[in-house]
C-alpha cells in the first residue's frame, strides 16, 4: 500500500524492523547484588514538529542545552506541557500508508548527563536498559550511537561498559511520536510518546548472570514439584526451605505446597554464578489443557478477571510500583483473581506483585492492529511477512522477560488484529520456546493458533450455546472440531463504561452451569480520564476531544471499574458481590444458611463466619456462625441461632457475612469477602399506627383501611387543602406539605441516558438512549385533563406526551388523606398507555422538589449504593444515611446515577432535624439530587453541573429501565426491560 518506491531507502523510524544495535532480550529479575543506577528524574528536553527539523549534534557530549527545557523521566512529554495527547480506539490518527507515517511527526529529543558512584565497581561491562518508550527511539552515549529500538511497552538493552567514563557521561535519546511501531500499537488508549518506564544502568561483571529460565511443574498426584533452572552461564540454585542446592540444568523432585491465585505459595531461591547473585522466587504449578478444560494443578479454573491497561490521571503510562500494587490490593479486595494486560505487557514488577498477591494473568504482546479493520484489512502487517520479523521478535521480547513468573498461565499473541501468517510464525515460536503455558488470542474465530477459544462481548445466549459446544459450526470442518474442543472464555465482557455494567450475574451462572466456560474479563479496571482543571482550580478528567485531537472517540477511553482517581464504581462493588468465591443462601423461616465454598483450591478456613438478626435495619441480635472448612465445591447446610426473643416488629432479615479470619497480604482481618442476606418472619406484625422515632414510617393504609372517617378536600381561595397539603386549585399540583414548600409531583419518565443506553454503533441490539431522545422524551409536555374533588379524596387527570407523535400516558394522580391525626398524605398513581409504544421507558415514576436545606437522606431499603434493575445483587437491604451530594455517583461523563433500590421509606431532613417523609408501595427506587435530569443530561463534565440553590430534585420510581453493557456489549435483557404497560403504585408523605 506504501507509495514508496522498492529504491528509496526508508528513514529508521520507518523501516519494519524491529530495532538494531540492542542485545537479545532475557529473564527478568527485580534485582541482584550486582552495581545498578537509575537515569530516572530530570532530563534536558527538547521538542521539535517533525523528526528531521534538528539535526543529531545534540548528541554530543560538548552539546549546550541551554534553553532547553526538562521533563521528568519516566513520563510522557504530553502531560507535560509538550503538545498534548490524542485519543482514539481503533482509527490511526494518522494517514494509512504503512510503514510511512506523516511528516508531522513530534519528536522529543531527550539528554541526561550523569556521573558513575564512586563505588562503582571497576572492570566488567556494563548494560544500559530502556524498560518502556514510545513510540520509536534513537540511542546515543557520548557520542556513539548504540542502536534503533521500536516495540513500546517492551525493554531494550544495549552493552556499554567501554562508552562509560566516571564522570560527565551524556546519554541522548531521540524520541519519535510516530514510526512504523505505531501500526502495531492502535490499542484503544491515549497516544501518548515518551520515555515513560525506567531507565537503568546496570554493571554487568565476569561471569555475571544472562538469561535464565525457572521451570518449575507440581505433580497433583503426588503432591511434588520439579525443579530446574536453565541458566546462561551455568551456576547453582539453592531453595534453603526445600533443602535444594543444584547445578543449573540440574533436576530435584520434592514434595512442595503449589501456587495458585487463591493460595499463591511461593519458595524464596537464589542463582548464583562466578560473578552475581540473583533472588528468584518460584511458584511450583502446571498448567495444562485436558478434556477440553484449563486445568492448573489437576483442577479446573474459573477466571474472574478484569483486562488492566497501564494508567494514572496525571502521569499516564508512568506508573509507579506503590499504584502498581493499590491496583492489585483493590482487584484482591474485590474478588478479582485473574488480570489480562491488555493489550501489552505491563511493568515487569506487576507480573512480581501478582505472584507474590495471587493472580492468574494473561500476558498480552505489544500488538493491536485494530485501524485496518474499516480498510477490509487491506496491508495488514500480520499478514505481510515483512513484518514477521518484527511481530516475532515483540513475541520473544514478552516471552523471555517474562517467563519464570508463576502467575503468567496464558501468553496473548495480541488484540484486534485480524488474521495472518505473523501470527501463526509468533505462535510457533512461543510454543516452542515456552511450551508450558496456553496461548491465547481471540481474533481469529477458527482458534488455528491458540490453545483456547476466547471471545468478546458474546451476549448470554451465546455463551450458554458454547458452554453446550453447539455454537455456530466454522467453515473448515477440521478446525470446526478443534475449536469445540477447546476451553473457552471471554477475554473482554461486561463493558465498564459509565453506569454499569448489567447483566454481571447472568454471565456468572453461565460461567458456573457450563465446564467449558472459564469466567471471563470485565473491560476495564479503570477510566482512563486524564486531570484537568478548570479556570476556576476545580478538578475534573478529560477525554477525548478535549485536546484538541483532530480524530478522537471522545468519552470511550473512560470505561473502567475504576474512576481515574481509583475509587471504586459501583461497577466494582456489584462485580465483587457477582464474583465472590462463598454463596451464601439461605431459608430464614426455618433459621438455616447454606454455605457453598466456590473457590477452586482454597477451603474455607481462612474465613470467619457471623450473622446478624435486624428488622426494619435495625440490629437486634448477632454472633459468630460455625461453618466447616468446606473444600473447593463443597456446601453445608449450617443451622443460625434460634430466632431473637424481643418485642422488635416489621421486616425481619437475616445477615450472614464471611470475611477475613487473619491479616493478609492485601486485606486486614475483618475485611468482608462475601455475604447473603435472606428474611426471616418478625417475632410479631407492626401494627398499623406504629411509629416510633427509631423506626420507619408506618406502612401506607387509606382511612378506609384503617376504618377512620375521610378527610375532605376543602378550597381556599386558589388552593385546595387536603389534610397536610395544599394544592394549586387549577392545576391540581401539591405546593405545600405541612407548611414546607414542595414543587410536584409528577410523572417522570425520561433519565439522563447512560453510555450503555446510547450504546454502540456496532452492537445489534436497539441502542434505547437514541431513541427515547428521538421520540421525545426528554421533552414531555403535561397536560391537565380534570381536577376533581370528591368527600375523600383529589383526583387529577393529566396526559403526558412528548410533541410530534401520538403516543402518551394517562396518568391519574389520587390524593387522600390520613384522619387520625391529618398528618399523612397519601398519593395513588394509575398510568394507561396511549398509543403504539415500541421502545421500553427510562424510568417510570414521580418527581418532585423539595427544599435545598433537606440535605441529609435516610432510607430502610437496599445501599448503601446506587442500584439498578440488571446492577442490584451488591444491594443490601438496610438502614442507610448519606448527605444528598454523597448519594451521586461522579461519572467523568455525567449521565443518570444515584438510584437507590427496593426502598420502603425514605427521609430527606435537614440541620434542625425537620422535613420530609415518604412510604411507597410496592418498594420503589428513590434518587435525590442537587440538579434536575435535564441539567445532567446537558453536562459533559461534572463542573458542568451547579448544584440548585433553592431545589433538590427526588424521583420515587415504581420502575427503571436496566442498564445493560451495550457501550461495547450486549444491551439490556428482557427481564430488566422497563415495558410501557398499565402500572399502579402509591405513595404516602409526611412532615418530619
Amino acid at each position: 500500500m506504501s507509495t514508496t518506491t522498492p529504491d528509496t531507502p526508508l528513514p529508521y523510524y520507518e523501516d519494519v524492523s524491529p530495532g538494531t544495535g540492542g542485545l537479545p532480550p532475557r529473564a527478568w529479575t527485580a534485582g541482584s547484588d550486582a552495581a545498578r543506577l537509575s537515569l530516572g528524574g530530570d532530563w534536558a528536553f527538547r521538542l521539535s514538529p517533525t523528526a528531521t527539523t534538528e539535526d543529531e549534534s545534540f548528541a554530543r557530549p560538548d552539546y549546550d542545552t541551554t534553553g532547553w527545557d526538562t521533563v521528568a523521566v519516566p513520563g510522557h512529554w504530553v502531560l507535560q506541557g509538550h503538545g498534548a495527547p490524542v485519543y482514539t480506539n481503533v482509527l490511526y490518527p494518522f494517514p494509512v500508508d504503512p510503514p510511512r507515517v506523516p511528516t508531522e511527526n513530534p519528536t522529543g529529543d531527550h539528554r541526561r548527563v550523569f556521573d558513575l558512584p564512586g563505588d562503582w565497581p571497576a572492570g566488567g561491562d556494563a548494560v544500559l536498559r530502556f524498560e518502556g518508550v514510545e513510540s520509536c527511539a534513537r540511542v546515543w552515549l557520548n557520542g556513539q550511537e548504540l542502536g534503533v529500538f521500536k516495540g513500546s511497552r517492551l525493554p531494550h538493552e544495549f552493552a556499554v561498559g567501554e562508552l562509560l567514563r566516571p564522570r560527565g557521561n551524556v546519554l541522548a535519546v531521540r524520541v519519535h511520536q510516530w514510526s512504523s511501531g505505531s501500526y502495531l500499537e492502535d490499542q484503544d488508549q491515549w497516544w501518548l510518546p515518551g520515555i515513560f518506564r525506567e531507565v537503568t544502568l546496570s554493571h554487568r561483571p565476569a561471569d555475571a548472570v544472562g538469561d535464565f529460565f525457572v521451570h518449575a511443574s507440581y505433580d497433583h498426584a503426588s503432591g511434588e514439584g520439579t525443579l530446574r533452572v536453565d541458566a546462561e552461564p551455568g551456576g547453582r540454585v539453592t531453595v534453603p526451605e526445600l533443602g535444594l542446592d543444584l547445578a543449573t540444568g540440574e533436576s530435584a523432585t520434592v514434595a512442595v505446597e503449589p501456587w495458585t491465585a487463591e493460595t499463591p505459595r511461593l519458595y524464596e531461591a537464589t542463582l548464583a554464578t562466578g560473578g552475581e547473585r540473583a533472588p528468584l522466587r518460584v511458584g511450583f504449578r502446571t498448567v495444562v489443557v485436558e478434556d477440553g478444560v484449563i486445568k492448573v494443578n489437576g483442577k479446573r479454573v474459573l477466571f474472574r478477571g478484569v483486562n488492566r491497561h497501564e494508567f494514572h490521571p496525571e502521569a499516564g503510562r508512568a506508573v509507579d510500583l506503590e499504584t502498581m500494587r493499590e491496583d492489585l490490593v483493590l482487584m484482591k479486595r474485590h474478588n478479582i483473581n485473574a488480570v489480562r494486560t491488555s493489550h501489552y505487557p505491563p511493568h515487569p514488577a506487576f507480573l512480581d506483585l501478582c505472584d507474590e498477591l495471587g493472580l492468574w494473568v494473561i500476558d498480552e504482546c505489544d500488538l493491536e492492529t485494530h485501524g485496518f479493520v474499516d480498510l477490509g484489512w487491506r496491508g495488514n502487517p500480520v499478514d505481510d511477512d515483512r513484518w514477521t520479523p518484527a511481530l516475532v521478535d515483540r513475541a520473544r521480547r514478552m516471552v523471555e522477560r517474562d517467563k519464570n513468573h508463576a502467575s503468567v498461565v496464558m501468553w496473548s499473541l495480541g488484540n484486534e488484529c485480524g488474521t495472518g501468517r505473523g501470527l501463526t510464525a509468533m505462535a510457533e515460536w512461543i510454543r516452542e520456546r515456552d511450551p508450558s503455558r496456553v496461548i491465547h488470542y481471540e481474533g481469529d474465530m477458527s482458534c488455528a493458533d491458540t490453545d483456547v477459544y476466547s471471545r468478546m462481548y458474546a451476549p448470554h445466549q451465546e455463551v450458554e450455546q458454547i458452554g453446550r459446544r453447539a455454537e455456530a459450526p466454522w467453515a473448515d470442518a477440521g478446525l470446526d472440531a478443534k475449536r469445540r474442543a477447546l476451553p473457552f472464555i471471554l477475554c473482554e465482557y461486561a463493558h465498564a463504561m459509565g453506569n454499569g455494567p448489567g447483566g454481571l450475574s447472568e454471565y456468572q451462572r453461565l460461567f458456573e452451569a457450563h465446564e467449558r466456560c472459564q469466567g471471563g474479563f470485565v473491560w476495564e479496571w479503570i477510566d482512563h480520564g486524564i486531570a484537568k482543571r478548570t479556570p476556576e482550580g476545580e478538578l475534573f478528567y478529560g477525554y477525548g476531544g478535549d485536546f484538541g485531537e483532530e480524530l478522537h472517540d471522545g468519552n470511550f477511553v473512560c470505561d473502567g471499574l475504576l474512576f481515574p482517581d481509583r475509587t471504586p464504581s459501583p461497577g466494582l462493588i456489584e462485580y465483587k458481590k457477582v464474583i465472590e468465591p462463598v454463596r451464601i443462601e439461605g431459608d430464614g423461616a426455618a433459621g438455616t444458611v447454606r454455605v457453598t465454598n466456590t473457590h477452586d483450591f482454597a477451603d474455607l478456613s481462612h474465613l470467619a463466619f457471623s450473622w446478624v438478626y435486624e428488622t426494619e435495619g435495625v440490629e437486634v441480635d448477632g454472633g459468630e456462625l460455625a461453618v466447616p472448612p468446606l473444600g473447593p465445591g463443597e456446601s453445608a447446610e449450617v443451622e443460625l441461632a434460634g430466632r431473637p426473643a424481643t418485642d422488635s416488629t416489621g421486616e425481619a432479615l437475616w445477615t450472614v457475612r464471611a470475611r477475613l479470619a487473619a491479616d493478609t497480604a492485601w486485606a486486614p482481618a475483618g475485611h468482608e469477602v462475601a455475604w447473603g442476606q435472606f428474611p426471616a418472619a418478625p417475632a410479631r406484625q407492626a401494627p398499623a399506627a406504629a411509629q416510633a422515632e427509631d423506626r420507619a414510617p408506618a406502612a401506607a393504609q387509606t382511612p378506609a383501611a384503617t376504618g377512620a372517617a375521610a378527610v375532605a378536600p376543602r378550597r381556599e381561595g386558589d388552593t385546595i387543602v387536603l389534610g397536610p397539603g395544599v394544592f394549586d386549585a387549577a392545576s391540581g399540583a401539591l405546593v405545600s406539605l405541612g407548611g414546607l414548600e414542595v414543587t410536584g409531583p409528577r410523572l417522570d419518565v425520561w433519565r439522563a441516558p447512560t453510555d450503555n443506553d446510547n450504546g454502540a454503533a456496532w452492537q445489534p441490539d436497539e441502542r434505547y438512549g437514541l431513541i427515547w431522545r428521538a421520540l421525545g422524551l426528554h421533552r414531555l409536555r403535561h397536560r391537565v385533563d380534570a381536577v376533581e374533588t370528591a368527600d375523600d379524596a383529589l383526583t387529577v387527570r393529566t396526559r403526558v406526551a412528548p410533541a410530534a407523535t401520538d403516543v402518551g400516558l394517562v396518568a391519574v394522580y389520587r390524593w387522600t388523606a390520613d384522619a387520625a391525626d391529618g398528618s399523612r398524605l397519601r398519593l395513588a398513581v394509575s398510568v394507561t398507555p396511549h398509543g403504539e409504544w415500541t421502545c421500553p421507558l427510562p424510568r417510570l415514576g414521580v418527581r418532585l422538589g423539595v427544599p435545598a436545606a433537606l440535605g441529609r437522606a435516610e432510607w430502610f431499603g437496599g445501599g448503601p449504593g446506587e442500584a439498578y434493575p440488571d446492577t442490584r445483587a451488591a444491594s443490601r437491604i438496610g438502614r442507610w444515611t448519606l448527605t444528598v451530594d454523597a448519594m451521586q455517583t461522579t461519572y467523568v461523563r455525567p449521565q443518570e446515577n444515584g438510584a437507590r433500590a427496593d426502598v420502603r421509606w425514605a427521609r430527606l431532613t435537614g440541620e434542625d432535624g425537620t422535613g420530609i417523609a415518604v412510604e411507597g408501595a410496592p418498594p420503589f427506587w428513590f434518587t435525590a439530587r442537587r440538579w434536575t435530569t435535564e441539567q445532567l443530561d446537558a453536562a459533559e463534565h461534572t463542573p458542568d453541573l451547579s448544584a440548585s440553590a433553592d431545589t433538590v430534585w427526588v424521583n420515587l420510581d415504581h420502575g427503571q429501565q436496566g442498564i445493560g453493557s451495550q457501550s461495547c456489549g450486549p444491551g439490556v435483557l428482557p427481564p430488566y426491560r422497563l415495558d410501557a404497560g398499565p402500572a399502579e403504585f402509591s405513595f404516602t408523605f409526611s412532615r418530619i
